[in-house]
Order: structure tokens, then C-alpha cells, then sequence
């Protein structure tokens, strides 16, 4: 009787509610429990380690358990998979078929499924798995289609199916899909239609809420114990802004119409942003905090007050690069007195439109922004040209080290492809049962304890000739672009588009600016700066 191979097992376990996995069945802890009691007694399998995706869609196998097993594969520590039953493994028939019928036996892994009955070992070929395949990804998008379905159809039916209600509103108690109104919030609301249709601007309303210390939605949900959190807002701001009264004045809810469906995500894709002939909309859903009067009146104000801007005109070349180095908002720009292009001076956008009592004013003039940006640009292109000299002039030394490197990296290579020579020897002993499986065990783990201590050598020589190899650094676009660019004599919106990530003002006219190549001119610096040393 032929002696087993011994196998190192990978135990793959998934569960995700989104694409109708089952709560009990399905579960992790019954996931494993079957695969336990199936290598129980089979002294052919070792169980090498579990992995487990909770709360990971199966469409897809961006899933970190699983790369990280792919990865154990790789590196010759596994080579046996076993999971409860396909779905576990995957839904997408495509990707899954490529790893069963391609991947696993390119690389000798045996594949077990045990509620499918499917064991590679024992049959190589099974005609009815791709049909399984198909199977499991039509029926998560099954699933899918059915949960958007159901959450169309409440849509429709104008039931409120969202997380959170709209500040105003508070889901009733007897039924989560009625909305009905906050009396303390609704208030507010009454009040900043009011306001508004009174000829406050929304920034001046922001600012008398504030004044009175009045929480803001998302400070107002907190405190009466939801854990509400937009992703929209910054982590700074705890107060009412312009865009959350302009946002409240143009909502439809407070008028007694359930507005939904804005965003639509399919079962593989990034929620998207609905036109709004798409929106779902059902009037009369729940009792109205604004009469009809009142939103005409409100609506009316909005379209008057809306400029349309001139934006080949309108626009400075640091729109979209400046923000405040204490709040974070964008910095706004200011004109004095007419005509006065070159007055032009930025201001935080929380102290523009709320006051002292959140930010201060980091105010700059454009023509300080211009210089200071000017002058450190061209002290850059200076500096990377003068750098590609020095960089020249130790080439020849880089050379000798790099040499030696290489060296040293030829000999832990020969070594570490002797030890997997005599990883994958010692493992033909014990199949053609020349050695124990006790013996088999202890001699790998000592070749795998070698193979990690070379492969850390390795990488460590790896690292240093990365570090060394400056030349390399000067063929960065970012770096080539700098020395082509010779010298600039004045800024425009395309230089700053192309070099500029982001400027931070803080108070006193100090500024922090981030390139689109700071980490290529850090690495090209650190590295120059160790040439100075060998040179000197």
C-alpha cells in the first residue's frame, strides 16, 4: 500500500449578508466546526492555518483572508484548500473557475469542497462545476436585484428606508419607515425659512445659530444618541455652515414629500449619483414642517440669488489649492475696491462665513502667495540642478559599493535556492517513504526557518541598493520635468496645476507647500546628503 502525501491545509471560511448568506448555516462557526470534524482521524492532512472573511461580499476576491492565503500558496506553505462548499469560497463564476481550473493545479494545490463533494485529488475535472459557478453568482445577483427590488418598491410606497432621518425628523416609534417630526428640530428649521425669506443670507443665518449656540444637525443627531456620522464633513466642524442651510432650504422632505433614491449602487459597483428625473418622489408621506407658501417663497429666493459665474474669468490660479492649516476649510477669495486684480487677498472660509469664534482670518495677498511660491520653486530648481552635479561627481564610488552589493546578493540567492532545493528533496523522501513523517516535519521547519532568514538578508540588500542607486532617483518625470523647467519667470494656473498639490496658510502668513514630487525630492535629498558625507 503507496504511503499518502501529507498536505498543509488552508481552511477558507466567508459570510457576508449581502449576497444571502444564511445566518445559521452559513455561519463562520459552522464553517468551521464541518471542515473540523472532516480532518479529524486523516492524519494525511495538517492543518497549517484558517482564514476567515466575516462581513466579505463573495463577488469579488478582493478579500484580505483570501490574498493573504493566495499569498502562504505562493511561498510554498500550503498546498491543500479546503472550504464547506463553493459559495464559500466564491460567487463570481468567471474569477472563481480561473483559480479551480487553472491557478490550484498549475501549482499542484488540492482543492476540497465538502458539501459539493468535490475533491481535486479524486477527480480532476468535474463538468458540473463551472455550472456551479454560474449558479452562485446568479444567485447572489439574485439576492442583489431582490434587496434593491424590496427597497424600491418601500421607496415607491414613499416609506422612509434610510439610517438617518433628516434633522427635523425622527423615525416613529411603532414603525421605522414613518417619519414624524421632531418638535425642538423643526423648530430650527421653521426658523431658518423664516430668516431666509426675511433677506438673511445663509451665511448670516449660520452665523446666528451659531451665536446662540443652537447644535448643528449632525452635533444635534450625537447627542440624542444615534451614531450619525456624514462623510461629507469635516471632522473639525461642529457647527452650522453655509452648505448645511442651503442644503436644509432646498429639501424637499421639510415640504411633506419623501424624496429618496438619489444614489443608486450596483452588486459590484461605487453608489452613484442619480439625475434627478430618477429621484423617487411621493408627496404627502408625512406631516409638512414648511407650508407651500413658504417653500415658493424660499425656492423663488434661491433661483434669483444664484450667480452664474464667468469661470474662465472668475477663476484664480490657486482655486482648489488653498486651505486653512487650522480648520481645514478652502480659503475664499476677496477683491478691494474695483478693478483691483492685483489687491486680491484669501481668507479662511469658516472665519468668512462664522465668525472669530470658530477660526481666525489666515488672510494672504495673492502677491505674497505668488512670491513666496516663485521664489521656492526656482530655489528647488536650482538645488535639483547643483544636486545632479554633485551626483556625478560620487557615481564612480556608487558603482564600487553597488558592485560589492551585488556580490553579496548572488551568494544569498545560490543559498537560498539550495535550501528550496532541499525543502523540495526532503519532501520526495517522505512521499517515496525514505524518511518518517515526524522526520519530515522537523527537516522543513528548519529549511523554512532558513528560508526566512535568507530571504530577510536579502531584502535587507535589496533596501541598500535602493538607497544607493541615486541615479535612478533622476529619472523620476517629477525630477526630469524640474530640470527641464529651467527657471520660471512668473506663475500661471498651469504650473501651479502641474506642480502643486496643496497649500496650508496658517496664521502670520506662514505656508506649507505640498508638491506633487515632494517624495521624489525627499528621496533624491536624503540620498545627496549621504553623498556629502562619502565625499567629504
Amino acid at each position: 500500500m503507496t504511503k499518502e502525501s501529507l498536505f498543509n491545509v488552508a481552511a477558507y471560511l466567508r459570510l457576508s449578508r449581502e449576497d444571502g448568506d444564511k445566518a445559521e448555516s452559513d455561519s463562520v462557526g459552522n464553517q468551521r466546526k464541518l471542515i473540523s470534524d472532516y480532518l479529524r482521524n486523516k492524519s494525511d492532512f495538517i492543518l497549517y492555518d484558517e482564514y476567515v472573511d466575516d462581513g466579505f461580499t463573495g463577488t469579488n476576491f478582493n478579500r484580505p483572508a483570501f490574498q493573504k492565503m493566495i499569498a502562504d500558496i505562493e511561498s510554498g506553505l500550503v498546498n491543500c484548500v479546503i472550504v464547506k462548499d463553493l459559495s464559500r469560497f466564491g460567487r463570481d463564476y468567471i474569477d472563481t473557475g480561473k483559480y479551480l481550473e487553472r491557478y490550484f493545479p498549475d501549482r499542484k494545490i488540492r482543492f476540497i469542497s465538502i458539501m459539493d463533494n468535490i475533491d481535486s485529488m479524486k477527480q480532476s475535472y468535474d463538468i458540473l462545476l463551472p455550472i456551479k459557478n454560474i449558479f452562485n453568482e446568479q444567485y447572489a445577483r439574485d439576492i442583489s436585484n431582490k434587496v434593491h427590488s424590496a427597497m424600491q418598491t418601500k421607496q415607491k410606497a414613499g416609506e422612509f428606508i434610510g439610517a438617518f432621518s433628516s434633522y427635523g425628523y425622527k423615525k416613529a416609534e411603532y414603525n421605522k419607515n414613518k417619519l414624524v417630526i421632531d418638535d425642538y428640530a423643526a423648530g430650527i428649521v421653521r426658523r431658518i425659512f423664516e430668516m431666509y425669506i426675511a433677506g438673511n443670507g445663509k451665511i448670516r443665518i449660520a452665523h446666528i445659530l451659531n451665536s446662540e449656540n443652537i447644535l448643528c444637525p449632525s452635533e444635534y443627531k450625537k447627542i440624542n444618541g444615534e451614531n450619525y456620522r456624514n462623510c461629507n464633513r469635516l471632522d473639525t466642524t461642529f457647527y452650522w455652515t453655509y452648505s448645511t442651510i442651503h442644503h436644509i432650504l432646498q429639501n424637499e422632505i421639510y415640504l411633506g414629500n419623501m424624496v429618496q433614491g438619489r444614489t443608486y449602487q450596483k452588486m459590484r459597483g461605487k453608489a452613484r449619483q442619480q439625475d434627478r428625473e430618477d429621484w423617487i418622489i411621493v408627496e404627502g408621506t408625512h406631516e409638512a414642517i414648511i407650508d407651500l407658501e413658504t417653500w415658493n417663497k424660499a425656492q423663488n429666493l434661491l433661483k434669483r440669488r444664484t450667480r452664474n459665474l464667468d469661470l474662465n474669468s472668475n477663476v484664480s490660479i490657486f482655486a482648489g489649492f488653498l486651505k486653512c492649516g487650522d480648520c481645514g476649510r478652502a480659503l475664499v477669495k476677496k477683491a478691494s475696491g474695483k478693478n483691483s486684480g492685483s489687491r486680491i487677498s484669501y481668507y479662511c472660509g469658516t472665519y468668512v462665513r462664522s465668525g472669530t469664534q470658530y477660526c481666525t482670518p489666515h488672510t494672504i495677498s495673492y502677491s505674497v502667495l505668488e512670491s513666496v511660491i516663485l521664489n521656492d520653486l526656482r530655489t528647488i530648481i536650482q538645488n535639483v540642478g547643483d544636486l545632479h552635479s554633485i551626483i556625478n561627481q560620487v557615481s564612480a564610488k556608487k558603482i564600487k559599493s553597488q558592485d560589492i552589493t551585488n556580490r553579496q546578493a548572488d551568494s544569498l540567492t545560490e543559498e537560498l535556492n539550495k535550501v528550496r532545493r532541499l525543502k523540495k528533496s526532503v519532501y520526495e523522501d517522505y512521499k517515496n517513504e525514505l524518511i518518517s513523517k515526524d522526520e519530515y516535519i522537523e527537516y522543513r521547519q528548519d529549511y523554512l526557518k532558513k528560508e526566512e532568514l535568507l530571504t530577510k538578508q536579502l531584502d535587507s540588500l535589496a533596501n541598500q541598493k535602493n538607497a544607493d542607486n541615486t541615479t535612478d532617483i533622476f529619472s523620476s518625470p517629477w525630477i526630469k520635468r524640474l530640470l527641464e523647467l529651467g527657471t520660471v519667470e512668473k506663475l500661471d494656473r498651469d504650473i501651479v496645476v502641474e506642480m502643486i498639490h496643496e497649500i496650508i496658510i496658517f496664521e502670520n502668513r506662514k505656508i506649507k507647500i505640498i508638491y506633487n514630487f515632494s517624495n521624489d525630492l525627499e528621496s533624491l535629498f536624503a540620498t545627496v546628503y549621504s553623498d556629502k558625507k562619502v565625499v567629504g
